[in-house]
């Protein structure tokens, strides 16, 4: 339901639909994948608000509401963070968040966030964590090796979660790829006012964009919306040749080209206004009801996560290292895998419950589909 709605908004040929029963199941999906300020805004700004019924814009309305007196404070921190950088002569990028916000959907309250990511060059990374820290981010979460940022967080009055600062010197686990980050500070730009907080391209925002939605699986529809948004907004500087010859160039070709694949699958009216050459025709194994319903897993969900885990990487040697870390992963990732708060369980025995869980969810899945078929 709510990709046939994310649809209308982007497609003039597309109608909303009439039917009040189709608005119960897209304010549920909305809901679950938390894209209601987006989809509030978009519906507003296009002027088809009105054409809803009121229960879904009333639902819409609370929600953009909330996530807009959210981002008002966390725009305040923000510009605290930048205000300390640029006086302390720190270059940063911001990431996501806000500042995408405002640019690509044009409003603060467009869409939700809640942290604050922030690029900067590893040199400068125990200067960014000490000013970070003398802001009140003083709880650090435990560092995983290989990854390509820490995390700091303070407690908001009256709010049970904190509010997260992540510090990121690189986009991808070390390793995986050959990814330039110079290339993307060398095209990134002053953000007005400052001159040591600076702002990625519209070419670069849209490659990490890209590999954000890659990293979580495209596992929500608000990875599609960014992408979608940005094509729409900044079509003419998307220049998807330049895109292919650097992800060629850095080794994330196969995570670029399946992750674009996969939107233009889902939304294919995206060709009438950005071309996608490259587009792969054949089976993506993605599919909605996978990302929709958590409850139901298929062996098609398992080669799809297979794809993103193991398989889109362009070297043998980057899908050995991704093989070797899933397997046999950090301390830290075990224990948050095992949703275990503890981490004094010896290693050997965490990766002995890991893969005992791992293989138990995987045979569950085989014999209900051999089940389901058998019946059938």
């Amino acid at each position: 339901m709510a990709v046939h709605l994310i649809q209308a908004l982007y497609d003039s040929r597309t109608p909303l639909p009439s039917d009040e029963k189709f608005y119960k199941q897209a304010i549920e999906d909305i809901e679950f994948f938390s894209i209601s300020s987006q989809a509030y805004h978009l519906l507003k700004q296009q002027g088809k608000l009105e054409q809803t019924p009121s229960f879904f814009q009333e639902r819409l309305k609370k929600t953009y509401d909330e996530t807009l007196y959210l981002n008002l404070f966390i725009k305040s921190e923000t510009k605290r963070i930048f205000s300390a950088f640029e006086d302390a002569g720190i270059s940063m990028i911001p990431l996501k968040g806000l500042t995408f916000a405002e640019k690509y959907f044009g409003h603060i309250g467009a869409r939700g966030t809640s942290d604050i990511d922030l690029l900067i060059k590893k040199a400068d990374l125990q200067k960014a964590i000490n000013y970070v820290k003398a802001l009140g981010y003083i709880t650090e979460e435990e560092f995983i090796p290989a990854h390509f940022h820490c995390s700091f967080s303070k407690q908001l009055p009256d709010s049970p979660v904190p509010l997260i600062v992540e510090i990121h010197w690189d986009l991808l686990k070390e390793k995986t790829s050959n990814l330039r980050i110079e290339e993307f500070w060398n095209e990134a730009t002053p953000l007005k006012p400052y001159s040591y907080v600076m702002e990625l391209s519209d070419y670069h925002t849209f490659y990490m964009i890209c590999l954000h939605g890659w990293k979580h699986q495209m596992n929500s529809l608000k990875y599609f919306i960014d992408i979608i948004q940005m094509i729409h907004v900044s079509h003419e500087n998307l220049d998807y040749t330049r895109l292919y010859k650097n992800a060629a160039s850095h080794k994330t070709y196969k995570r670029i080209i399946r992750t674009l694949s996969i939107v233009y699958a889902q939304f294919p009216e995206l060709e009438d206004l950005k071309e996608f050459p490259m587009r792969r025709k054949k089976k993506l194994w993605w599919e909605y009801e996978g990302i929709r319903d958590v409850h139901v897993k298929t062996a098609r969900q398992y080669v799809n996560f297979a794809y993103f885990q193991f398989l889109d990487f362009d070297t043998m040697y980057h899908r050995f290292i991704a093989i070797v870390r899933w397997l046999l992963p950090s301390r830290v990732e075990l224990a948050f895998e095992l949703e275990s708060g503890s981490q004094s369980r010896s290693l050997l025995g965490g990766y002995f419950k890991l893969l005992k869980k791992r293989c138990g969810s995987f045979f569950k899945t085989v014999f209900m589909r051999m089940g389901s078929e058998k019946k059938g």
